[in-house]
Order: structure tokens, then C-alpha cells, then sequence
């Protein structure tokens, strides 16, 4: 279940698998259950009277996105699991409160083994870091001097 006040939602990516409510703007009263396994998400959910089961493998997932929320004067920092398809997206952790997101980020990229992605002011996603397939990419390191 989510902990924290009711001004912040945190899931803990070292407790899987997580089963929460969350709320869904297309489905019957507003909300649907999730299963958040390393491997794969199940939502469930009502729409139209009609009981929906969503069983979507971890690969269909872009990454996990930071997004900088500002409203009037406050900020708030919100984590999600982003899907192409944006109503299937699940927030994972939201906050007025800055001071661990980057933890709270990379710990849930690192646990659901999905990229870092930045969401910038007109909402696109970009990855952090260039990566090849799952391979993260950078700089090449000098080789290192043997002793002869």
C-alpha cells in the first residue's frame, strides 16, 4: 500500500510485488487495482460495467520518467512508469518534497531494470543516458597502462 501523508505517495521498489489502488479517469468509479511484479504490471479495473484484466509485460514499458509538476507557486515531483499508451502509465511515487527523488528514481529503474527518462516542459520523454538494446552507453575509459 502507499505510505506517507496524504500530500505524498511513495511505493517501495524493494518490496515487490506492490498491490495498490490507483485512480483511472476512463474506468468505472475513477479507479483500478494494480500488481506491480519485476516482470510484469496487471491492472484490473471496471469500464462500462464491463470487469477489464490488463496484463502487460515489463518490456512494454518506456522507462521510469521524473516530472517536475508546477502549480501555481509549488512544485511537485512525480515519478511514473511511463507506457506508450499514457492512460496506462502508473505514478510510483509523488512528492512536494525533492530531496530523495533521485534515489527514489534510479532505485526504481535499477529494480524494474527499465531507462531513465526526463520529462521536459512540453511533456517528451528522453532518456538520461544513450544506451544499445539494454547495454547503457558512455564515454570510453583509457586503457589502463600494463606492468612489464
Amino acid at each position: 500500500m502507499a505510505a506517507g501523508s496524504s500530500r505524498a505517495l511513495r511505493l517501495d521498489p524493494f518490496s515487490l510485488p506492490l498491490r495498490f489502488r490507483a485512480g483511472d479517469a476512463g474506468a468505472d468509479e475513477r479507479r483500478r487495482d494494480v500488481e506491480l511484479y519485476r516482470e510484469r504490471v496487471v491492472v484490473r479495473r471496471w469500464v462500462r460495467g464491463i470487469p477489464m484484466t490488463l496484463n502487460l509485460p515489463m518490456a512494454d514499458f518506456l522507462g521510469v520518467a521524473l516530472r517536475v509538476i508546477r502549480q501555481d507557486e509549488a512544485e511537485t515531483v512525480s515519478l511514473t512508469l511511463e507506457h506508450p499508451d499514457p492512460g496506462l502509465s502508473i505514478t510510483l511515487y509523488r512528492s512536494g518534497d525533492t530531496d530523495d527523488v533521485v534515489a527514489e528514481w534510479q532505485s526504481w529503474a535499477q529494480t524494474l531494470q527499465r531507462p531513465l527518462l526526463v520529462a521536459d516542459d512540453s511533456g517528451a520523454l528522453h532518456e538520461l543516458f544513450a544506451r544499445l538494446g539494454p547495454l547503457r552507453l558512455g564515454a570510453v575509459a583509457p586503457r589502463r597502462r600494463r606492468r612489464t
